[in-house]
């Protein structure tokens, strides 16, 4: 088993390693699980460690730069046909904490490299493989596999966050004093999830473009897809116009916030014309759209709205047109949206996305296998567990519509406000302009702030939090830590750009981010300082 050869590879290169103050072995360990849970390995690790899976294709990428730690991965039998792995970090240097973070996509297996980045602030980590081996895009390990679903929509985690707790009180031989999560896409999903199943799990949840709707957005990621399909039809509009559209919405939109400064603040006060890109008989054809290409435009920028005026899912936002070719530049929509349904849904490999129809969706609702959807509005248990919870997502994500975390959003707010719940207090979104799908930016948008996944997706490796500025005013996990522990509310967070996504380069920009309804407002300045902006709304 892979587990094996790689506890043989890691005892190998271990060399000399401080005595730990705690027993890193599994027989220090093991008695504390239940008898369907099992510890694979519990291994020491010294200073400046590297950690990782070369078995991974879900997370292929090793943790480095790495403090003290024992890591422990752990096998549970979830049910007579399917079972979860999770590992857990345990720094020598413990902070008194507990953070799980999440997945992303489909994909099956740990995810080290979030977890070294928790480890860094000194973190008990956890995550899990929810149940399965695999790829974020690929979902045919779900055929035929109810328990399978089950693992990956919730079980899984909840499983891993008890069992990883217990083991956490045993090898440090206290309690806990807070537990938090971060996650995004699919961990952002299993974050909201899990608070309303298990609203004590957590303390408080950093949640960014959460994946929350399944049932809806993997059925949406197919209609998406068939608005610029077949390729050979004249509504297509291929892969090399989408730089022209995306010129044309930065020179009606960018604007509109006071600053040409290539990033749109609020896409929705744009009332975008789309006759201005149309042919003429001058035009060059490689920088216009014809009307039925128009057609399509219309459509992506669109609510999909079916069956009666059934609302199904919200549209792509003005500017996220960077980020098109993962869901409309292919000969077929993404496999995110067609094997859901193949492999999810149907269990029929050989179904052709062309069957495509709203029965479709209303058979995902009715089925809703694996039970993902994390879409209970009432969160008044986590709220009155204590618990925060502060979203976010970019308003250039091409691969979850912004206005699904929206209309999470209001749903919550019309479900509690009438029962006196205000959500100020406890329930934050933020929407983060030019920032696309859980991080990266267009334009040299400003998009880090050690939300999660970030730190491993910047050209500096073995990075956590954000170097240079490790407070609650910049860093979103410190922010949640603020407003658990000491009542602080985030008003505001500063999301900086690094030259070149490189440390090393220093900041070139940092923005004012603000919770929803509020936007940034550029009150005169250095452009690139988050000190020129405050948080109003846009006159």
């Amino acid at each position: 088993m892979w587990f094996v050869k790689y506890l043989a590879v890691r005892l190998l290169g271990l060399g000399i390693i401080k005595t730990l103050a705690y027993q890193c072995t599994p027989s220090a360990l093991t008695h504390v699980l239940p008898a369907n849970a099992s510890i694979l390995y519990a291994i020491p690790n010294g200073p400046n460690s590297t950690f990782g899976n070369p078995y991974n294709p879900g997370y292929p990428t090793n943790a480095t730069n790495l403090p003290p730690f024992c890591a422990v991965l752990v096998n549970v039998t979830s049910s007579p046909t399917s079972s979860f792995t999770f590992g857990l970090f345990l720094p020598d240097q413990w902070n008194d904490r507990f953070l799980a973070v999440g997945n992303g996509g489909f994909a099956g297996g740990v995810n080290y490299l979030d977890m070294g980045a928790g480890l860094q602030y000194g973190f008990a980590v956890i995550s899990t493989d929810t149940g399965h081996n695999s790829s974020s895009f690929d979902i045919s390990w779900a055929l035929n596999e109810p328990e399978k679903r089950i693992d990956w929509g919730y079980r899984a985690m909840h499983g891993s966050i008890v069992l990883a707790k217990q083991l956490v009180t045993a090898y440090y031989q206290c309690s806990i004093r807070y537990s938090y999560y971060s996650g995004c896409s699919t961990g952002g999903r299993q974050g909201l999830k899990d608070i309303e199943l298990y609203p004590e799990d957590f303390d408080g949840v950093l949640a960014g473009a959460p994946a929350w709707w399944t049932t809806h957005l993997q059925t949406w990621t197919i209609k998406l897809g068939t608005y610029n399909l077949p390729v050979n039809a004249s509504s297509h509009i291929p892969v090399s116009l989408f730089p022209v559209i995306s010129a044309e919405v930065f020179r009606q939109c960018d604007g509109l916030d006071g600053l040409v400064d290539g990033i749109i603040v609020d896409p929705r006060r744009c009332d975008f014309y789309y006759e201005a890109l149309l042919c003429t008989p001058t035009s060059n054809a490689s920088a216009c759209l014809t009307s039925p290409q128009i057609d399509t435009l219309y459509h992506i920028y669109n609510d999909y709205v079916d069956t009666n005026q059934t609302f199904v899912f919200p549209h792509l936002e003005l500017g996220s047109e960077a980020q098109w070719p993962v869901l409309l530049g292919g000969s077929a929509p993404n496999a995110l949206g067609t094997e859901y349904v193949q492999y999810f849904l149907l269990n029929d490999p050989h179904w052709p996305y062309t069957d495509f129809s709203y029965a479709t969706v209303q058979l995902a609702d009715a089925l809703d296998p694996g039970s993902p959807n994390a879409d209970d509005f009432d969160l008044s248990p986590f709220h009155a567990h204590g618990g925060k919870l502060l979203q976010y997502h970019g308003l250039s994500d091409a691969l979850i519509a912004t206005g699904s975390s929206v209309y999470f959003y209001t749903h919550v707010l019309r479900t509690l406000l009438p029962r006196g719940v205000a959500l100020a207090d406890w329930y934050r979104l933020f929407l983060v302009p030019g920032m696309q799908h859980c991080g990266g930016g267009v334009n040299n948008a400003p998009w880090y702030f050690a939300g999660a996944g970030q730190a491993g997706t910047l050209a500096t490796p073995g990075v956590h939090g954000v170097p240079g500025f490790a407070d609650a005013r910049h860093d979103a996990l410190l922010a949640l830590m603020a407003w658990v522990e000491q009542g602080v509310a985030p008003e505001a967070i500063v999301a900086t750009k690094f030259g070149n996504d490189t440390v090393a380069d220093g900041v070139l920009r940092q923005r004012l981010l603000c919770p929803y309804p509020s936007t940034p407002v550029y009150g005169g300045g250095d452009v690139d300082s988050a000190a020129s902006f405050r948080c109003g709304a846009v006159v």
